[in-house]
Formats: structure tokens, sequence, C-alpha cells
């Protein structure tokens, strides 16, 4: 049977396949994708990012659980850091959630970033179509935790959740962080701790300026003891039916299109720029001229830009 049918059948396997040939921008990934793509969009993507430590996994972990308990089906795709010197990725998520992995309707993948910047690994939109169309009911997609670059994951969300924890610092200014207005939801997580009113207090404050139809909900969780859980579990919920009931839904979902168009489109550029150029020997040597000051970085980038023309 052809990896597609599978895939259409609810094969795990078929699923991690794709992925891996995905990551690998192996094309017959794509073609796949080309003449299924009408079946994604069903799914609920809910992306869960902040700051390191701020306990996302044990958070994923236990709103999976709950899901699971109703009988929903979910994929989650945790994205974890690439060693820029070996290249290799801890996996750490995928070893946290070691309990789910044998749940057969629970479908987890860690991806490594592989160098790529804004929180996310570069065939995360792929993955997220491969498990829509595999038949889940709902994708979680957890971020590596770098800090303010994290946007990417806005892109790729109908819904972001935003987990803090207090005693982190100067909260203000994270608040001030340009991270903290893609939260449609907030979790203050390890809200047993000391300061966690603060926090929460300091979110709702931000949030008073927020002069949209949506104010994100500020919930209180204490995830290592499955504590406000089902009530974050609403909130993400309650998004979700307002991005139907007012039409958003459909609008968030094509400016996320319009970028992830964008983004192909510079992709495909740079590979037709350095397969011109012999393989970035071409970029490599005009690099080195710039660095000389021999040449401009204008002049050597119209340079490759006229090979193509």
């Amino acid at each position: 049977m052809v990896l597609e049918e599978r895939l259409l059948q609810g094969e795990k396997r078929a699923a991690a396949r794709l992925i891996s040939m995905a990551e690998n921008h192996d094309t017959e990934a794509i073609d796949i994708l080309k003449r299924l793509y009408k079946k994604t969009g069903n799914a609920h993507v809910v992306g869960i990012t902040g700051p390191p430590g701020a306990g996302k996994s044990t958070l994923t972990d236990k709103l999976v659980k709950a899901l699971r308990r109703e009988g929903k089906t979910v994929g989650v795709i945790a994205v974890d850091p690439t060693s820029p010197f070996t290249g290799g990725s801890i996996l750490g998520d995928r070893v946290r959630m070691n309990e789910l992995s044998t749940d057969p309707g629970v479908f987890i993948r860690s991806m490594g970033t592989r160098g790529h910047l804004g929180g996310l690994s570069k065939a995360t939109a792929a993955a997220v179509k491969i498990l829509d169309i595999y038949g889940v009911d709902y994708i979680f997609i957890e971020t590596v935790g770098v800090g303010q670059s994290e946007v990417d994951i806005a892109r790729n969300a109908d819904t972001t959740l935003m987990v803090m924890v207090p005693g982190l610092g100067d909260d203000i200014q994270a608040i001030k962080a340009g991270i903290m207005e893609i939260g449609d939801v907030f979790a203050v997580n390890k809200a047993d701790r000391d300061g966690a009113k603060r926090t929460a207090t300091e979110i709702e404050m931000m949030l008073d300026f927020n002069k949209t139809d949506w104010r994100p909900p500020v919930q209180k969780v204490i995830a290592v003891d499955n504590k406000g859980i089902d009530e974050l579990l609403d909130h993400i919920r309650t998004h979700m039916n307002h991005l139907k009931d007012t039409g958003k839904l459909q609008k968030r979902r094509t400016e996320n299109s319009k970028i992830e168009i964008i983004d192909l489109i510079q992709q495909n550029l740079m590979e037709m720029i350095l397969d011109k150029s012999s393989k970035e020997e071409k970029v490599n040597q005009l690099a080195e001229e710039v660095a000389l000051r021999n040449c401009d970085p204008y002049s050597a980038a119209e340079s490759i830009l006229d090979r193509i023309k």
C-alpha cells in the first residue's frame, strides 16, 4: 500500500515516515501534501511557548492527558534546539512525555530546529499538515523556549498559549517584550511559588491596554499537580470558538498562509541562487572579498541576483 493511502487510513508509521521525508526536503512528501492539502484545516492547532524552565513540556503532557480522557486524539510536535556545533538535538521533550508515547490516540514527534531561528523547526508547518491529514483533533506545537525571537509560533497556530512562571527576574521587562504580544491565552505555571499572584496581576495590567475584542485570559496552574488544567483547556476552546464566531479564524489562517507562501518563495530563491552559484562557492568567495573590504555587501548581493535574472 502506498504511503499516501496509509496516511489517510490513520497509520502512525506512515505519518512518521512522511514527517521525516519533509525534514529531509524529500520531493515525494511535498507531492503528497499537494494532493492531500484539501484534507487539512480540521485540527485545532495550539502553540505552546514561553521562557525556558516555564514547564511547557509538563503542561503539554497534562493538557494532552485531559483531552485523551475525553476521547480526543492529539498530535504533539515538540521542537528542541539543535546544537550549532554538532547538529545534534537532545529531544528532551520526547523523554519527558514518554508516558504518552504508548497511547494509540497520541502521536508525538520531536524535531530539532536545525539552525532555524524563531523557535521552530523549518519543517514544522509540513508536520502540522501531515498530522492534520492523519486525522487528530488537536495538534500541540511546543517551541524551544528561546525567548523574544520565538514569534514564529503565532504563524503556525490557531491559538497561542503563553506559559509564564514567577521568579524569572524583572517581570515588567518580560511583559514589555514583543513575545508577550502573541499570547491568546496566558498560563502562570508553578502557581504555588511566591510571586505567582504578582506575575498574574502584571500580565492583567498589560492586557488592560489590549483594545481588541478578545481579552486573553490569565490562568494560574500547577502542572505537576494537575491543578488548573481543565480550566486552561476551557480557555483554549473558548478562544477557538471566538475565532469561529467572529470569522477571525479564516482571517488568521489566510494571513498565516500568506506568510508561509512568502517563506517558501524565499527558500526556493535561496536554493536557486546557491545552485547557480556553484553550490555556495561563489557566495563564500564574495563573503571573503567583502570581509577584506575589496567589495561591498550590496554589490556582492547584486552580482548573485544577476545570475538568476
